[in-house]
């Protein structure tokens, strides 16, 4: 049974993440995805002016004159969730954790999805896929997508991005545009990654908190992976030390993002001290202008 709380915070990410659907993004939404993808409809003699790449070779040569395929734009799209659950999503040093802002960018991305008449389904993962969630259209199933997420007791604690989008591959048939939200904490997930993004359109969103990219000097502190279970003492108030963690992690960025862009992957990335509607709104708008 669920909890009033949880339902409580169901509630509220409702509240919250429709009316900036309502005002703002379902537009730039439909202005990005709709339209994107064609469907086989029929065949038909060719006309003069028809696209010759359009000619149907096997039907031409049946018939002994050209016919050509008929395409229209798909009515429908499959917006796919694929939501990294493992334990560094319970990491933040601001107002709230990288699991919490994950829950409600898929809530701003599943109320668009809807309010566009398209379907949503939902993968969520750690070092395994521990649930599926069909995609299917409508608000109830909105609402318990929402639910799934914030309910979702993980069973293992490690990441691997390479398992979720294996698991996408061969589930989901047609294609479909799916949204990976993870930290990327995980490694070898570039060839699932490249397999994956020709069959569907994969969007990638990084949540980052500032404390992951560098370390403030307040001396002595002991860390703790939260999916190793990994301790080390270091001493903050060593320069050389924030500067090489520091390089560190810009070095694993730059690294991502060369990946992401020799795959022609959009991503987008997400701080967890700042708002993610802006992040998303000008990545948005930038790819309607690319698809115009």
């Amino acid at each position: 049974m669920i909890s009033k709380e949880i339902l409580k915070k169901v509630k509220r990410i409702e509240i919250t993440t429709r009316g900036m659907v309502n005002d703002v993004f379902s537009g730039e939404y439909h202005s990005v995805f709709k339209g994107r993808g064609m469907e086989f409809s029929e065949v038909r003699e060719y006309q003069i002016g028809d696209d010759i790449r359009t000619i149907d070779w096997n039907v031409t040569a049946r018939y002994g004159h050209p016919y050509v395929k008929v395409f229209e734009e798909e009515r429908e799209l499959t917006v796919m969730l694929l939501v990294d659950a493992s334990s560094s999503g319970e990491f933040g040093t601001f107002e709230r954790m990288k699991g919490e802002i994950a829950v409600e960018i898929c809530a701003l991305l599943a109320f668009s999805a809807i309010k566009n008449n398209d379907k949503v389904g939902l993968i969520i993962f750690t070092d395994k896929v521990e649930k599926f969630v069909p995609p299917r259209k409508g608000k109830t199933h909105v609402l318990r997508v929402i639910r799934e997420l914030l309910y979702f007791e993980p069973e293992d604690k490690q990441t691997d991005i390479d398992a979720a989008l294996e698991y996408l591959s061969r589930v989901i048939r047609r294609r479909s545009t799916a949204f990976l939200v993870s930290d990327f904490l995980s490694k070898d997930y570039g060839q699932a990654l490249r397999i994956a993004n020709k069959k569907h359109d994969i969007v990638a969103i990084h949540i980052v908190d500032p404390r992951e990219l560098e370390l403030p000097n307040v001396g002595y502190i002991e860390l703790e992976d939260a999916e190793t279970d990994e301790q080390v003492l270091l001493d903050t108030s060593d320069r050389e030390l924030r500067k090489l963690f520091a390089q560190k992690t810009l070095n694993a960025m730059l690294q991502r993002d060369k990946l992401f862009k020799s795959m022609n992957v959009d991503s987008i990335v997400i701080r967890t001290d700042e708002s993610y509607f802006e992040p998303l709104i000008r990545f948005f708008r930038m790819r309607a202008k690319r698809f115009r």
